[in-house]
């Protein structure tokens, strides 16, 4: 399917369901699948993002992953609070990309279409662009030091994974690229060696913990989720903000999409979220698998982390302190291809925060 025919099957949805429900304001696509010309090929490890907007303080769960006409889709609600003003959307790393381009899908008020483009019209503005990448860093910093030390084993690990894979965003917003989330990596290898700075990726990989991971450890410990991820789908019943991304209709991106960038020999770039995967599905063994099921599945999720280097809690509150201690670095290099991104321009002055 090409991303034209999952964009159609896409507002489709959005007219026959989402449009009528109360406090509708609107729907725009996200994702990887922004910029992309409508003859562009999708992958089967792909989907195509849609956000549906509410005038909700609290919007509904999203009903995330599912097919509609031959199309996956993942749907996310966002209240309209969120997008008050084109300078909160402005200041937001995860909002901003989607409002670059015209990539509305409805709008009934008119409302999204002045706030995309006040967006695109200063989205380049380099006051505008370093704020995104302080909230980015930001984030990191909060979230390296918010690592519970009493939660479950699978949460932890979810606790440093995250703030540690969004070391790659800062370079990703530094560049005006979108910060994919399952690619994040092999997006932040080809920003690097744009601007001259191989020698950085493998210092994030190092971070990881997968910088000397093989192509067939990978590949085994891929083996290893796939069977992890079966027996959760199969027994989730507790609804969790990622439960469609642990479904039969998911397993293309989460199994398959990894296993391609395995025999791409991009192993390392699929090893975050292999964890990230491994740890959700432990997440839903919890909840809903016997005791005996969730043993069953424990050493397989115990053995990638150990070729991280990571064998218990302390492992990773070190790790954490590494990836903090590295920042600073990081930062520079941030701002050295701030400097040098053609495409970021002097522009207006954001109003004050």
């Amino acid at each position: 399917m090409n991303v034209g025919s999952a964009r159609a099957a896409a507002a489709d949805w959005v007219l026959q369901h989402a449009g009528s429900e109360p406090g509708f304001m609107g729907a725009y696509f996200s994702g990887s699948t922004v910029g992309k010309p409508d003859d562009a090929e999708i992958a089967p490890s792909s989907d195509i993002d849609v956000v549906v907007i509410a005038d909700r303080a609290e919007p509904p769960m999203k009903p995330g992953k599912f097919r509609y006409q031959d199309a996956l889709i993942e749907v996310t609600y966002l209240s309209w609070q969120d997008l008050a003003s084109p300078e909160r959307v402005l200041s937001s790393y995860h909002l901003a990309g989607s409002f670059r381009l015209d990539t509305l899908i409805a709008d009934p008020s008119g409302q999204l279409r002045k706030l995309q483009t006040a967006v695109a019209r200063q989205f380049a503005d380099r006051t505008w662009v370093m704020r995104r990448c302080e909230s980015v860093r930001e984030r990191i910093i909060t979230g390296l030091r918010s690592i519970p030390k009493d939660a479950p084993w699978h949460q932890q690990v979810t606790s440093w994974l995250f703030p540690t894979g969004i070391t790659t965003h800062l370079l990703l917003v530094a560049d005006l690229r979108n910060p994919t989330v399952r690619l994040r990596y092999l997006a932040a290898r080809d920003v690097l060696r744009a601007y001259g700075h191989d020698e950085v990726y493998s210092e994030l990989l190092e971070l990881l913990g997968c910088q000397l991971m093989t192509q067939n450890q990978a590949l085994g410990h891929l083996e290893g989720l796939a069977r992890t991820f079966d027996a959760a789908s199969a027994v989730a019943k507790t609804p969790f903000f990622f439960s469609s991304d642990i479904s039969p209709e998911a397993r293309p991106i989460a199994i398959d999409g990894s296993r391609e960038l395995i025999a791409q020999g991009n192993h390392r770039e699929a090893v975050f979220w292999m964890v990230a995967t491994y740890a959700r599905c432990h997440a839903i063994l919890a909840a809903d698998a016997t005791p005996e099921l969730q043993q069953e599945y424990r050493p397989a999720f115990d053995s990638l982390l150990a070729d991280l280097g990571i064998t218990g809690r302390d492992d990773l509150f070190s790790r954490a302190d590494q990836a903090l201690q590295y920042l600073p670095r990081l930062w520079k290099v941030t701002e050295d291809i701030l400097a040098a991104n053609p495409n970021v321009k002097d522009g207006e002055s954001p109003a004050p925060a």
